[in-house]
């Protein structure tokens, strides 16, 4: 494996002349006559096997460009540069993603850990890595290969617990998301129902605390709307700077994707090849359900639930999880865990146990978000989303014929419309159960539409395409709890501005300077303020701040005062409002 700057540098061997020694040695080397199948050799020798056909350049930005004979020489790469840009990122995401941070962090994190393990059993995950396709498991040999040849050759990193990565690992982090679904179950009330105690929500939980803002924005643009008649697409994701890694990887096999991969995974999460491009945003869907058990106590302790006119099991498992204490050593502690067939139980509610369904699809989840970095245009797209292993991520998408798409999640179960699922339902009920899950055609979508964009800002699919958006009168209510946020109405302003849109044009259009939320909001505190009698005391006290702002065109820049007080109020009242918009289930 060679690496070089794309300044001139020379090319610098990575692999010292002993591990090409050893390879020969062996009698493996590629392009041999007798060279054994990658699959048959011994790891060590399969590492530097996958070395020899890997070649990693890192451009003036330092973005690595990938290079492999085949698809699974190219994995390694990809990962080996990983890890040399950020393996802490790569240990720590696989230790969430395991149920295994509290080896490494101590008591306080084995309640993240055991919501992983109610919904990922890696002795499960291991037998479905023997089910996988030839060439899926191919490469996430390759994926372990190129981790495991990074810490051989880098004595000097040492990982926290991690210190070797087996091929099944890929499938308990298959999606790529920011959170992943499992994060809408609260660790504290699930540490009230597992260690039988009255645990306080944290104002977190409640959506009392205000982040920095968070989401993401995508646009696509049909080439009719563009002035060199070819299809754009705009990937925003709104996450820190160092969230994903930047990679371009390609194969002599045809691998070919450029764009940002979350840290350990073997798939470019939004990206494009050369032929189409996918942008994920979060989406406001509602595919995580909960259901309240009654649950029956039998004399011999046994615990049973009631569906319908039946009483079931409820089925008990251990789960023992390690942790680290303060001297460094580790102890273990054993739960007993509790599942009916809507799911684990994640917590207790007047006196119900409440169960969590979600999608738990690792191998075609895993097959999703790679085969799509493969496809060359929206058929095949479309063909890859019908594994429907997609459950977080509305997708806008553009190909190189100039078809362009606004997509909800594909896994999407179908549920009884006369049920709200934003609450927990009746789990004795057989009418809350999911029916199977919906067709492709059947979800709102824009595919192609008149008008001539698509776009995403996490809000809600019914302004998708302007006229030609679907029609929420026409779907079940679940298929969105985000509602409208700010920046929804802020595409369409800048989308419909032009339709002769270049790459510079509509990078200027996604950071226009305009903010709606205020050009809609101040008005009312400016008319307030004219109402206040002359002489109120908090006339007198917020005339400068309101003349400030009465006079503001709702535009921020680094040097607007108008812009600071706007936000410092806003702040003020996301304080006031959000339990009470909480509290009617509106988006604050």
């Amino acid at each position: 494996m060679s690496h070089a700057q794309n300044s001139g540098v020379s090319r610098r061997r990575v692999l010292g002349g002993a591990a090409g020694l050893a390879v020969a040695a062996a009698g493996l080397r590629t392009g041999t006559a007798f060279a054994l199948p990658m699959q048959a050799l011994p790891d060590e020798a399969r590492r530097h096997r996958h070395a020899e056909r890997v070649t990693i350049t890192r451009d003036d930005w330092g973005v690595p460009h990938v290079v492999g004979e085949t698809d699974a020489d190219a994995v390694f790469g990809m990962m080996y540069a990983q890890a040399e840009d950020d393996f802490n990122r790569i240990e720590q995401n696989y230790l969430v993603a395991m149920g295994r941070l509290a080896e490494a962090e101590g008591e306080s994190a084995i309640w993240q850990d055991l919501r992983q393990r109610l919904f990922l059993d890696p002795e499960e995950l291991k037998k479905d890595y023997v089910k996988c396709p030839a060439w899926l498991r191919s490469l996430m040999r390759a994926w372990a290969d190129g981790l495991n040849h990074y810490l051989a050759t880098h004595p000097e990193v040492r990982p926290r617990v991690l210190d070797r990565f087996e091929p099944w690992m890929p499938l308990s982090f298959s999606e790529g998301s920011i959170g992943g679904d499992i994060e809408s179950v609260l660790l504290t009330q699930l540490e009230a129902f597992y260690d039988k105690r009255d645990v306080p929500m944290t104002d977190e939980e409640r959506g009392l605390v205000q982040r920095e803002p968070t989401g993401s924005n995508g646009f696509a643009i049909a080439p009719g709307h563009t002035r060199n008649g070819h299809a754009l697409l705009l990937i925003n994701p709104h996450t820190s700077f160092f969230f994903r890694a930047e990679q371009h990887v390609t194969s002599r096999q045809g691998l070919n994707a450029y764009g940002a991969a979350t840290w350990g995974q073997f798939f470019i999460y939004q990206g494009f090849n050369a032929d189409t491009g996918w942008m994920h945003t979060t989406s406001g869907v509602d595919n995580i359900d909960e259901f309240a058990e009654t649950i029956v106590t039998g004399a011999d302790g046994a615990h049973s639930y009631r569906y319908g006119d039946e009483l079931r099991p409820v089925t008990t498992k251990k789960v023992t999880l390690s942790f680290r204490t303060d001297d460094g050593g580790l102890k273990e502690r054993t739960f007993t865990t509790y599942a009916t067939h809507h799911g684990p139980i994640v917590r207790e509610t007047d006196g119900k146990w409440i169960a969590c369904a979600l999608m738990n699809k690792p191998v075609e989840a895993l097959q999703q978000s790679y085969l799509r970095t493969t496809t060359r245009d929206y058929a095949g797209y479309l063909k890859v989303a019908g594994l429907k292993a997609n459950s977080s991520n509305n997708t806008l998408f553009a190909d190189s014929k100039g078809e362009i798409a606004f997509l909800m999640p594909q896994f999407m179960p179908v549920r009884d419309d006369r049920f709200d699922y934003l609450k927990a339902v009746d789990g004795s009920d057989p009418a809350t159960d999911w029916h199977g899950l919906h067709t492709l055609d059947s979800m709102p979508q824009a595919v192609n539409p008149k008008n001539g964009w698509a776009f995403n800002t996490n809000n809600w699919p019914w302004t998708a395409a302007g006229a030609d958006s679907p029609h929420k009168a026409d779907y079940p209510r679940y298929f969105d709890r985000f509602g409208e946020n700010p920046r929804g109405p802020h595409a369409i302003r800048v989308l419909t501005a032009r339709d002769d849109f270049t790459p510079q044009t509509l990078i200027e259009a996604a950071f226009d300077p305009y903010l709606t939320a205020f050009a809609r909001l101040l008005p009312g505190l400016v008319a307030a303020w004219d109402q206040l009698p002359k002489g109120n005391g908090q006339k007198e006290k917020l005339a400068g701040p309101v003349g400030l702002l009465r006079d503001w065109d709702f535009r921020w820049s680094a040097d607007s005062t108008a812009t600071s007080v706007a936000v410092f109020w806003g702040e003020d009242m996301w304080a006031l409002t959000t339990q009470a918009a909480a509290n009617a289930g509106l988006s604050v």
